[in-house]
C-alpha cells in the first residue's frame, strides 16, 4: 500500500486513487495480496451487486443491430447460418452430413443464490443450440468476477451449479477464461453438432403455421421487482425453477413433430425474437395477448408500473412493426416485450402437426401455450389481438402444398383429431341432421339414408341409458366431430327434450378436454350462431 500512497493511485487499477474504496470500506489492500473474508451465503444478494439482472444486462437490440448491420459480410459457403441470418446459433458445415452449431452467451446474475445462477446460466446458453435443432457437446466458460471484493466461494458455487446442468445435458466443460470486473458476469461458449437436414427443416416457417411457447413469461419483471423492493416470492420461485430447466425436452418434441421453425426467448423478449424470425422469412404473425402465459405476480407488477428499462429497449427494437389492436391489455403487450432469461422455445408448427407437438411436450413435462399463428406475408409484422381469457388461436388451413410440408426427418403420423369439412356449414349425405328431417331422402340414396335414420333412432332410444343421457353423449360427440349441421340438429333437439344450456355446456367441455382449442373454437362459434334471433328455427 505504501507504493500506492506514494503514487496517489492504486497499482491494481490506476484510474482510482489510493486509498481505494475496498480499503476504505473493508480495510483490505488488494495490491498487497489481501483477500475478502468468507461471506454469509444465506444473506448474499447477487442481484443487488449488478445494475441490470440477467439478460436485461445485454445491449439494446436496436443498438446492437445498428452496429452489426455495418460489418462486412462473411462470404464462406460453409457458413449455413451466421450474422446475416440473425439466428440463435451459427451453423458451419464440416461435411455433407454433419455441421457444427455454435453459440455464446454471457449475462449478470438474475437470482441471488450462486449455485442456482450457475444452473440458470448454463441452461440459457445451451438453449440456442436446442432452438436450432442441434445437440450440444462441449462448453467453454466466460467469467467476470470482483475477486478483490467478493470471496472465491461465490465463484466456486456458480461454476459448480453450471457444471451440474452441463452434465445433465451431456455437455463437457473443457476450459474457459476469466477476468476481474466490478460486476459478476458468467457465460458459456457452446459447441454442438447438427444434421443439415434438421437445420433446413427448422428454417421453413410459413403462412398458417401455429406458434407454440414452452415456458411462461415475466422473468425480467420479477427480477426487477425484487431489485426495487416489490418482490413476488411465489412467482419468482416458479420463474427460477423454469429458468434452470433445460429446453432439451422441448427441442426433442419439436424435431419429432416436424416443426417448421424455432427460436428461444431470451433478452429481446417474445416480440423481439419473434420479429427477427418474421423479418428473416417475410411473414406476419397474429398473437393473442390473453393467450400469453405469465408467472404469478407478473401482470399485477406490470399494472403497478414495475417496468424494467430492458422492456423499453425491446419496444424500440420492434418499433412500428408491432400493431396493437383495440381492447388489448397494455400489461399483456409489456409482457411480450419483457427481457427473458433462459426462456422457453417459440416453435412454429403446421396445424396438422400441432397435436403431435403438444403430446410430445406434455410427455416431457414441458409447458404448452398456443399463442398465435403466421397470418400472412409482409416484411415482418406482429399483430396483437385481445382474444378471450385463456383462449388459444384455432388451427387454420395452410396454403402450402403437401410437397412444401414434407420434412426430411419426418416419419408418417396419424392425427387423432377429426378435421372439419372445407365448408363446415355444407350438408354432407348421411349427416345425422337428416335423421331428424321430416322430408324423404333423395331416391338415389333412399335405402342407405333410411337405414341410417333407423340406426340413429335406435341408438337414441331408451335402453340401459335413458334418452336424455344418450342425447348429452351424442351432443358431446357432435361437438368433438365439429359438424355444424349436426350441431344445429342436436342442439335444437336437446332443448326440446328439456335439457338445459348448462347441461349442454358441461357435455361440450368433455369434448373440448379431448379435442383442445379447435373444438373449443367450433363450439363457441356454433353456440353463438344457435343463439342468434331466428337461428335454427328458434
Amino acid at each position: 500500500m505504501v507504493r500506492c500512497l506514494r503514487l496517489g493511485h492504486i497499482i491494481c487499477e490506476p484510474r482510482r486513487p489510493c486509498p481505494c474504496d475496498v480499503f476504505r470500506e473493508q480495510g483490505l489492500c488488494p495490491c498487497a495480496g489481501e483477500r475478502p473474508d468468507p461471506v454469509d451465503l444465506a444473506n448474499l444478494r447477487l442481484t443487488n451487486l449488478v445494475r441490470n439482472a440477467g439478460c436485461a444486462s445485454k445491449i439494446a437490440p436496436a443498438d446492437l443491430e445498428a452496429v452489426l448491420s455495418r460489418l462486412p459480410p462473411v462470404n464462406d459457403a460453409r457458413v449455413l447460418s451466421g450474422l446475416a441470418a440473425a439466428d440463435d446459433a451459427a451453423v458451419y458445415r464440416l461435411a455433407d452430413d454433419v455441421c457444427l452449431v455454435q453459440t455464446v452467451d454471457v449475462f449478470t446474475p438474475c437470482v441471488d443464490d450462486p449455485t442456482l445462477f450457475g444452473r440458470i446460466c448454463a441452461a440459457n446458453c445451451l438453449s440456442d443450440v436446442y432452438a436450432m435443432g442441434g445437440e450440444p457437446r462441449t462448453a467453454l466458460s466466460l467469467l467476470a468476477f470482483p475477486a478483490e471484493t467478493l470471496h472465491g466461494e461465490v465463484m466456486y458455487r456458480m461454476l459448480a451449479g453450471a457444471m451440474e446442468t452441463l452434465a445433465a445435458a451431456g455437455v463437457a466443460l473443457i476450459g474457459g477464461h476469466s477476468i476481474k470486473d466490478e460486476e459478476i458476469k458468467l457465460g458459456f461458449a457452446i459447441t454442438g453438432v447438427i444434421d443439415p437436414a434438421v437445420a433446413r427443416a427448422l428454417d421453413q416457417p410459413g403462412v398458417g403455421d401455429l406458434l407454440v411457447l414452452t415456458k411462461p413469461l415475466g422473468t425480467g419483471i420479477l427480477t426487477f421487482a425484487q431489485q426495487v423492493g416489490r418482490p413476488h416470492p411465489a412467482g419468482l420461485a416458479a420463474a427460477a425453477e423454469s429458468m434452470a430447466r433445460l429446453n432439451r425436452g422441448a427441442a426433442e418434441a419439436m424435431r419429432e413433430a416436424g416443426a417448421s421453425g424455432c427460436t428461444d426467448i431470451t433478452g429481446f423478449g417474445l416480440f423481439g425474437h419473434l420479429i427477427r424470425m418474421l423479418r428473416q422469412h417475410g411473414l406476419t404473425a397474429s398473437v393473442t395477448a390473453d393467450a400469453l402465459p405469465a408467472f404469478d405476480g407478473v401482470i399485477e407488477a406490470l399494472r403497478n408500473d414495475v417496468i424494467p428499462g430492458a422492456l423499453e429497449r425491446n419496444r424500440e427494437f420492434v418499433g412500428a412493426d408491432l400493431e396493437i389492436q383495440p381492447g388489448v391489455d397494455p400489461a399483456r403487450v409489456n409482457l411480450g416485450l419483457d427481457a427473458q432469461t433462459s426462456g422457453g422455445l417459440l416453435i412454429a408448427v403446421p396445424p396438422d402437426r400441432l397435436e403431435r407437438l403438444q403430446r410430445g411436450l406434455e410427455d416431457r413435462g414441458c409447458h404448452v401455450s398456443v399463442i398465435g399463428r403466421m397470418a400472412g406475408r409482409s416484411s415482418g409484422r406482429i399483430i396483437v389481438t385481445a382474444g378471450g381469457a385463456g383462449e388459444t388461436p384455432a388451427a387454420v388451413p395452410t396454403s402450402r402444398t403437401s410437397t412444401e410440408l414434407a420434412r426430411p426427418t419426418e416419419r408418417p403420423t396419424i392425427s387423432h383429431t377429426m378435421e372439419p369439412t372445407s365448408n363446415p356449414d355444407a350438408h354432407q349425405p348421411g349427416c345425422c341432421a337428416d335423421a331428424f328431417a321430416t322430408a324423404s331422402p333423395p331416391a338415389s340414396a333412399a335405402r342407405s339414408q333410411t337405414a341410417f335414420s333407423d340406426l340413429m333412432r335406435a341408438v337414441q332410444g331408451a335402453g340401459v341409458l335413458d334418452v336424455r343421457t344418450k342425447e348429452l353423449i351424442l351432443f358431446s360427440l357432435v361437438v368433438a366431430s365439429r359438424c355444424a349441421p349436426c350441431f344445429a340438429a342436436h342442439y335444437q333437439k336437446a332443448l326440446a327434450m328439456g335439457l338445459t344450456p348448462a347441461q349442454l355446456d358441461e357435455a361440450a367441455w368433455c369434448a373440448i378436454a379431448m379435442g383442445g382449442a379447435p373444438v373449443k373454437m367450433f363450439y363457441q362459434e356454433s353456440l353463438e350462431a344457435a343463439r342468434k334471433p331466428g337461428a335454427m328455427g328458434a
